[in-house]
């Protein structure tokens, strides 16, 4: 059993990685933001331990960006904020279960078997996520999570990169501007709905003559579509 834990207090991380190890899971463990998402693109787990109080990117934004990504692998976000407010936030940004600190070890082991459980049994039913996505001369690897135009890798801001997945995620559909700021500005609530304009005209020049439109439908949201 495959298990990555994210957690940035190095004492707790190393007690948690042995603790868990003899019980028989095979823990891999990082101690900030940036390391997780490398991991979680890196390779598969069974399962995902998760701290919000991660220096760089907070957990929260993690599991949003990983999510966005197409991680299907389940989270329990394992926390000393334990309020409902709190849980709830990270229960919307795509956590499987919330654990608050302190913690009995039992009952963490419990929860994870449960939660690996319930995620054998519902890929046993559903088919596996297509490897790459494309829309006309736009392809997205998303093991890589690189971007390529004509088989050229684009060269793109992770704000970009979010806004670009997001909206090839769903094809033919618009998305709100509200939908696409929690993608590209995940947890950032200091920053205004207008700057995703920014975003959207930045990536717009960049396929501008590309047979890929990003359009804007009023009312509605911002579409992308392969030109006829």
């Amino acid at each position: 059993m495959q298990l990555l834990l994210v957690e940035d207090d190095a004492t707790m991380r190393t007690t948690l990685q042995r603790s868990l190890a003899r019980r028989g899971f095979e823990v891999t463990a990082v101690g900030d933001g940036l390391a997780a998402l490398a991991e979680i693109s890196a390779r598969p787990h069974d399962a995902v331990v998760l701290d919000l109080s991660l220096p760089g990117l907070d957990g929260l934004q993690v599991l949003q960006q990983a999510r966005a990504r197409g991680l299907r692998t389940p989270v329990l976000v394992l926390t000393a904020r334990g309020t409902v407010g709190d849980r709830v936030l990270g229960l919307n940004a795509g956590a499987d279960d919330y654990l608050p600190k302190p913690f009995d070890l039992d009952e963490l082991e419990a929860r994870l078997r449960a939660l690996m459980r319930r995620s054998a049994e519902q890929q046993e039913v559903r088919p596996a996520a297509p490897a790459e996505i494309t829309l006309g001369a736009l392809r997205h690897d998303r093991l890589s999570g690189m971007f390529y135009l004509h088989d050229e890798p684009m060269e793109l801001t992770p704000r970009e990169q979010a806004l670009l997945r997001s909206l090839l995620q769903h094809p033919g559909r618009a998305l709100s501007k509200e939908k696409l700021y929690e993608a590209v500005f995940p947890g950032q609530t200091e920053v205004q709905y207008e700057a995703i304009e920014v975003v959207v005209y930045r990536l717009r020049k960049k396929l501008a003559d590309t047979g890929v439109s990003l359009m804007t439908l009023r009312g509605l949201g911002y579409l992308l579509k392969a030109d006829a």
